[in-house]
């Protein structure tokens, strides 16, 4: 693994908040920050992933089908549009 380095402008409260929690966590800032930024890019890329399988083969098209097949029916009582 190679490490390469950022220059990270943080608002102070949330350095603040990071490094309490790093301290409570016992490792360092850096450590913290690089864990945090890796939770969240296996997260986007998760859902990301998610969706695309979600999605298969489903087109925009497709979706505009379904929705020209909807009936064209006044909405139940409390589903109106605020």
């Amino acid at each position: 693994m190679s490490d390469s380095t950022y220059p990270l402008k943080l608002p102070l409260s949330i350095k603040r908040a990071a490094e309490r929690l790093a301290k409570e966590d016992g490792v360092s800032l850096n450590q913290w920050i690089a864990s945090a930024v890796a939770q969240k890019v296996g997260v986007a890329e998760t859902a990301a992933e998610f969706f695309k399988k979600r999605a298969g083969k489903a087109t925009g098209a497709g979706l505009m089908k379904f929705l020209r097949a909807t009936p064209n029916v006044a909405p139940d009582p409390g589903d109106e549009r605020r």
